[in-house]
């Protein structure tokens, strides 16, 4: 898979909070960071194996009291980079929740820089750059 086909299921599979399609995506040793959540944060913030990966996110969503808000997906941005090596690119979003009636004021906005490296079409190495009040307020 190409990185703009690898960054949409990965997309897809957040958004549908499945954890199964999310792991799936990983290379068997594959690893998962998120470097800015703080050590017992809501996500893990290192978890390395594909059904490692599989476990913390189903259990992640599991213990997810946080209602799910929408994700207004006019609104919000996705920019994709690729670099020298053919296996790694760079995603910058501004998620955008609330509905596409939601007046500018009322919606709330999520950045984030993720960085994926990939082999043959598969994550290997994925880090995900957001702040924990993020996933507080968003998940």
């Amino acid at each position: 898979m190409e990185p703009r086909e690898i960054h949409a299921e990965y997309l897809g599979a957040m958004l549908a909070r499945d954890a199964d399609r999310f792991a799936d995506l990983f290379a068997l040793d594959g690893v998962f960071e998120a470097p800015l959540v703080p050590p017992g944060g809501a996500i893990p913030r290192r978890v390395a194996g594909r059904e490692e990966i599989r476990k913390a996110l189903t259990d992640h969503y599991r213990r997810s009291t946080a209602v799910l808000r929408e994700v207004n997906k006019e609104r919000s941005r996705r920019i994709l980079h690729t670099t020298s090596d053919p296996e790694v690119f760079i995603a910058e979003l501004d998620v955008v929740f609330g509905s596409p009636c939601d007046g500018p004021d009322d919606a709330a906005v999520m950045s984030l820089v993720q960085i994926f490296r990939t082999r043959q079409g598969h994550i290997t190495l994925m880090r995900d750059y957001f702040t924990a009040e993020a996933t507080a307020s968003s998940s």
